[in-house]
């Protein structure tokens, strides 16, 4: 996650304690501000449902109404959520799926409140009644994220439903009227990239406090609308727009926060357009992004997944592989089991990244950004991100280094 408001406009906000290790950014007290990247407790999003009233062409694992699926009891879900306080989990965020279609969301928030969890409902809004939003408030929940893909029927489209825009922006209105923090999950693809002036536009007109701009990434039935993510020369504009609009945000006083999310190359862009604009402000960024790590100390350190079967993931688009169960094993020793391959693999992967992502001159800031991505693209988790947009110079892959890629058989097709 790239915290553009934060890099690119000097603004602080919610969460830079966790992300980048400063103090007086929305810690609670008794949480414990990580002195480095590497020792953060994951992030955990939990699938809890497989039901859902939508039918987003781009949901990540392929959820629906009638939909089957091995999903956690109450019981056995607080059994988790003692796990979660006793492993000091810095966040549980509830997903689906549609997590307000699960009956005991709500006791399964209060009961998270009363062990010290703080607690995050990611959600596509359109059932956030104003009753709901009451309660959300009430539940002492930190954060919602409502999905929007777009305005209007680009929307609705996204999201298989009509009406679902419309629907979608009450529950925000509802959350926002209730005192609900509350924030926009946004997927970028060829379907929407045109709408994001208009986008932005919506963000002042509702008030929107929050905005996360999500890179594509081919998992459940994003599979099917490969074609629909951006070329790397589409990725770099809306990368342009959005610091653009950004830095507008900050120049008239407006306290939007603006993210980008599963490209943590947008670091690296946002760094080097800095360096030309202000040197000064591009070393204290610089510091900031070698302290994140970006991918480094993501997937599988910083973020976890607990899918709608109780399969835990290093992240939720990692649904192809399964590091364990939780009807078995508690998360905790699932998360700490320092056999298991991949995890080991994810936090050190300086000894596996191939191609130009281990030669790139960037990586102890980008850290080779989403391996699933990789993993899904080439099926080598290994190889380079194919999300990465920068050029061979700007990551200064030379005739010498394109020689030795050549010479290793790491030459990818990107």
């Amino acid at each position: 996650m790239i915290n553009i408001s934060k890099l690119y406009c000097d603004q602080v906000t919610p969460g830079d304690w966790l992300r980048y290790g400063k103090k007086g950014s929305g810690e609670r007290e008794g949480e414990i501000v990580p002195k480095q990247a590497s020792e953060r407790r994951p992030i955990v999003v939990w699938n809890i449902t497989r039901t859902c009233n939508l039918k987003c062409v781009h949901c990540y694992n392929d959820s629906g109404a009638g939909k089957t699926c091995n999903e956690l009891s109450t019981s056995q879900a607080k059994a988790v959520l003692d796990d979660f306080a006793q492993f000091k989990v810095p966040s549980v965020l509830f997903s689906g799926g549609e997590p307000l279609m699960r009956p005991d969301l709500f006791e399964l928030i209060e009961y998270a409140g009363r062990q010290g969890l703080r607690t995050v409902i990611s959600t596509n809004g359109t059932l956030i009644t104003t009753d709901v939003a009451k309660k959300i408030k009430q539940m002492g929940v930190s954060y919602v994220g409502i999905s929007l893909d777009g305005i209007g029927q680009v929307n609705d489209e996204f999201r298989g439903v009509d009406g679902a825009f419309d629907r979608a922006v009450q529950g925000i209105r509802n959350c926002q009227d209730a005192g609900v923090r509350t924030g926009l999950r946004l997927t970028l693809t060829k379907r929407n990239v045109q709408d994001l002036e208009a986008l932005f536009d919506f963000f002042e007109a509702e008030n929107i406090e929050r905005a996360c701009f999500y890179h594509f990434v081919p998992s459940g039935r994003g599979k099917a609308i490969g074609d629909d993510d951006l070329s790397h020369a589409q990725s770099r504009d809306a990368v342009e727009t959005i610091l653009a609009k950004t830095k507008q945000y900050k120049q008239a006083g407006r306290k939007t926060d603006i993210l980008t999310v599963d490209n943590h190359v947008d670091g690296v862009y946002l760094y080097l357009k800095l360096l030309k604009e202000d040197p000064a402000r591009a070393a204290n960024v610089w510091k900031l992004l070698l302290w994140n790590g970006g991918g480094m100390y993501s997937s599988g350190v910083g973020i976890g997944c607990i899918d709608f079967n109780g399969k835990v993931h290093p992240n939720q688009f990692w649904g192809h592989y399964d590091l364990g169960d939780v009807h078995e094993r508690p998360f905790s020793e699932i998360w700490l089991d320092p056999k298991e391959p991949l995890l080991k693999g994810l936090r050190n992967r300086r000894e596996h990244i191939k191609g130009r992502c281990r030669l790139c001159k960037f990586f102890d800031a980008c850290g080779g950004s989403l391996r699933v991505r990789a993993d899904l693209y080439f099926g080598d988790r290994w190889a380079p991100d194919p999300g990465c947009y920068l050029t061979d110079d700007e990551i200064g892959l030379d005739a010498e280094k394109q020689e030795e890629l050549r010479r290793s058989g790491e030459i990818f097709q990107l």
